[in-house]
């Protein structure tokens, strides 16, 4: 199982994801790489920006897949 369907697996779990969760978790120091590689795929990631004690980081989730037959005309 790559990376990639690792971080999915556990966004469809329900969980949100840090960068240092992904390195803990799944050896992963390229979240961000793996995140736009979901959003192209069609996955609707939001990102919250976190305030830590001495720095700033996202936290991602996952909203729903997006498919063809969610948008419509008009």
């Amino acid at each position: 199982m790559s990376q990639k369907d690792k971080v999915l697996a556990y966004l469809q779990a329900g969980n949100a994801i840090t960068p240092l969760e992904a390195l803990r978790l799944f050896g992963s120091l390229r979240l961000g790489a793996i995140i736009f590689n979901l959003r192209e795929a069609g996955y609707d990631i939001r990102t919250t920006m976190v305030q830590g004690v001495n720095n700033r980081y996202a936290s991602y989730h996952l909203r729903e897949r997006i498919t063809q037959g969610d948008f419509f005309a008009g």
